[in-house]
């Protein structure tokens, strides 16, 4: 199936995938740039959750998480920071299980935001409805 047959969306539909990926985005906006400065809490938690306490890997995790960001924000690169944010969370959800965490709350959190991440960007390009046809 190429990029023209792929199955059309409404206008409800696609401002509905515009909405959940603004989620994601806003989300993901949050948890990098608090990891920039980084906050006390945040290194707080790192230590609890069995990372090294260190200003320096926050940084980088933030980086990493806002520079995927950007690229499933943009629509040229949206697949490929779908992609990158998928791995992303499958980091954290890795973390969470390691220690024993909540399944519900705390583990499948990852996995929560990346059927979200994954809805809003089926809903808003047709390529990866191309790639995924749900329909005939």
């Amino acid at each position: 199936m190429s990029i023209s047959e792929a199955a059309p969306v409404s206008n409800g539909a696609l401002w509905t995938g515009r909405a959940l990926s603004a989620v994601v985005v806003l989300f993901m906006i949050f948890d990098g740039v608090i990891k920039l400065p980084p906050l006390g809490v945040v290194t707080q938690t790192m230590a609890e959750l069995g990372w090294p306490s260190d200003a320096n890997i926050a940084r980088l995790l933030g980086i990493v998480g806002l520079v995927s960001t950007a690229l499933y924000a943009l629509p040229r690169t949206s697949v490929l920071g779908a992609i990158l944010l998928t791995a992303y969370m499958g980091g954290a959800i890795s973390t969470h299980v390691r220690i024993g965490n909540p399944l519900f709350s705390h583990t499948l959190f990852g996995v929560y935001l990346g059927v979200v991440l994954w809805g809003g960007l089926y809903l808003r390009d047709a390529r990866v409805r191309a790639l995924i046809p749900l329909t005939r």
